[in-house]
């Protein structure tokens, strides 16, 4: 069959419109990203909601859909099965996950302290120090949480063992305070607002405080970097451009944090984040904002650090060989100009 001259042209024009079209396709699928945030109310993970809020996202042709997991390691779950692009949770993940065969990197780091707290319910005045802790149940967000490495990490280092605790996954926030309430955890490990929420009540007291570098080295040993927006090495490998536009957004959401008081953040954050006492939540962002990095920069210090502690109780890291340049990246940040 001979086609004509016409048909041709037709065809070869409804080729090139189809390829071009997917092309398009291709590229809007690309700058489309999904995060899936350890609970994006807490203050830790602040910098995904403000990045939103201030436009930066949009700002670099992203479509960013942020999802909310109160606990970390539901993240990690959700990351791993393909469900979203992109984590914004602890790094000590990535260390973790490469023990156990799986290459995931932090490409921003958001912060050198973890910002958290472990609490005492003022019920238990024989708790006195964490080596109390024996016989007792303790709050994480969730089990294989960074809370509950931190958690275990400390009681080991108190001369417990992990047999003498118990771990009980109680997320964050409203569930975290009922549990100390109704007694079914005696301590635990919580961030802001939920620590200001309990110490103003008088229902909690401060047992261990990692909100600043000061304290986080005292209690874990040197630099502890743990927010940040963490992805399968993979994936970051095949999608760059992607990643250097969220790179620019949260490096600039960084340097906006360093620049302005926590009222002004505060102002540019949900109201419910509040949780009823907004004076309570600047006052907490004030003490606390120290923790967040100026340039997304994993420190110098910091893998090595995190690797120490979780070798310092989990049985199955103690004899890996993590490559530790391989859980993070600081290519990203520096290219933002």
């Amino acid at each position: 069959m001979r086609f004509s001259r016409a048909l041709l042209h037709t065809v070869a024009f409804s080729t090139l419109l189809a390829a071009t079209s997917l092309a398009a396709g291709t590229v809007s699928a690309a700058d489309k990203v999904t995060l899936m945030v350890g609970g994006y109310e807490k203050q830790i993970y602040l910098p995904a909601k403000l990045a939103e809020s201030l436009g930066y996202f949009k700002d670099e042709g992203l479509d960013v859909e942020l999802l909310n997991e109160p606990a970390g390691v539901d993240a990690e779950n959700q990351l791993l099965a393909g469900a979203v692009q992109g984590v914004v949770g602890f790094y000590d993940h990535c260390i973790d996950l490469q023990g156990k065969g799986k290459f995931v990197e932090s490409v921003v780091q958001f912060s050198q302290a973890p910002g958290e707290v472990e609490l005492v319910s003022t019920k238990h005045p024989e708790i006195k120090s964490v080596a109390d802790f024996k016989g007792k149940s303790l709050g994480v967000t969730g089990l294989g949480s960074s809370t509950n490495f931190l958690t275990q990490y400390l009681a080991v280092k108190n001369g417990l063992s992990l047999s003498d605790i118990t771990s009980v996954p109680v997320g964050a926030g409203a569930t975290f305070i009922a549990a100390m309430q109704q007694d079914k955890i005696q301590a635990g490990m919580t961030t802001e607002p939920t620590i200001t929420r309990l110490v103003k009540t008088g229902e909690a007291s401060i047992l261990v405080d990692m909100r600043t570098m000061e304290n986080t080295r005292a209690a874990l040993g040197g630099t502890y970097p743990a927010a940040s927006l963490y992805m399968e090495s993979s994936w970051v490998e095949a999608h760059k451009d992607t990643v250097q536009k969220l790179a620019n957004a949260f490096v600039k959401t960084l340097k906006y944090i360093n620049t302005h008081s926590a009222a002004e953040i505060a102002d540019k954050m949900p109201k419910d984040f509040y949780v009823s006492d907004k004076d309570g939540y600047i006052k907490a962002l004030d003490r606390g904002k120290s923790m967040f990095t100026a340039d997304g920069v994993m420190p110098d210090d910091g893998p090595k650090t995190v690797l120490a502690v979780l070798q310092g109780f989990s049985k199955s890291l103690k004899d890996k060989q993590i490559d530790l340049s391989k859980t993070y990246t600081t290519d990203f940040v520096k290219n933002v100009k």
